[in-house]
C-alpha cells in the first residue's frame, strides 16, 4: 500500500482560494482567466500529492455571506484582531507540528486586494457611517484605493510567525501575478 502522505509537502492557502462564496457578494463582471488559473494553480497541488491547508475566512466568521464590502481601517479594530488571532491558533499550531515531523511548507497564498488576506495590496478608504443618510456618499466610496500593504488577518498571521520563528513565503495572489506564482510553484513541486 502506497504512503499518502510520502511527499511531505503543504501550501497553506487563504479560505476564499478555493471557496468563493465567502466572498462578499460581486456585482460586477468576473475574470474567467483569472478564476480558471486559480483552479489550476489548486489542482496543480493536489495533482503532486501536496497538502492543502485552507485558513478560515475571518470577514464570513464576523458578518457572514450578506456583509458589504469593507476596507482595511474597517478591519483594523481590536476585535477583528483578536478574532484573527483566535481563529489562527490552530491552523498555527498544525503549522507547527508540520515543520517538527519534516514537513516541508511551500508557502502561504493570500489573495491581494483583500482587506483581511492581501500580501502586497489591500483596500484602503475612509469609509464609516451611516449609508442611507449619507449626502456624500459617491465620494466615500470613491476614496477607495490599493495600498502597498497586507490585510488585516495576514498581519496578524505574520506577527504569529515572528513571534514563533517560523519562516514560510507569504504570496500574495491577483490576477497580474497569477502566472508567476503558478510557475514557482510548478519548478518548487
Amino acid at each position: 500500500m502506497e504512503n499518502l502522505n510520502k511527499n511531505k509537502k503543504i501550501i497553506i492557502i487563504c479560505h476564499c482560494l478555493i471557496n468563493t462564496n465567502s466572498k462578499v457578494y460581486n456585482f460586477g463582471i468576473v475574470k474567467e482567466d483569472f478564476e480558471q488559473r486559480k483552479k489550476d494553480l489548486i489542482n496543480l497541488f493536489i495533482n503532486n500529492n501536496v497538502g492543502i491547508i485552507q485558513l478560515p475566512c475571518p470577514e464570513l466568521t464576523c458578518y457572514g455571506c450578506n456583509r458589504w464590502g469593507h476596507v482595511k481601517e474597517q478591519f483594523d479594530t481590536p476585535h477583528f484582531r483578536k478574532t484573527c488571532k483566535n481563529l489562527l491558533e490552530t491552523y498555527v499550531d498544525q503549522i507547527e507540528d508540520y515543520i517538527k515531523n519534516d514537513f516541508s511548507i511551500l508557502g502561504v497564498i493570500g489573495i491581494n486586494g483583500s482587506p483581511s488576506c492581501g500580501v502586497d495590496k489591500t483596500c484602503s478608504g475612509k469609509w464609516y457611517g451611516e449609508l442611507s443618510s449619507n449626502e456624500n456618499l459617491s465620494n466615500m466610496l470613491s476614496s477607495l484605493t490599493v495600498v502597498n500593504e497586507a490585510g488585516v488577518f495576514i498581519e496578524e498571521l505574520i506577527s504569529i510567525f515572528e513571534i514563533k520563528n517560523i519562516k514560510i513565503p507569504i504570496l500574495g495572489l491577483d490576477s497580474m501575478n497569477i502566472n508567476e506564482i503558478f510557475k514557482l510553484f510548478e519548478s518548487t513541486i
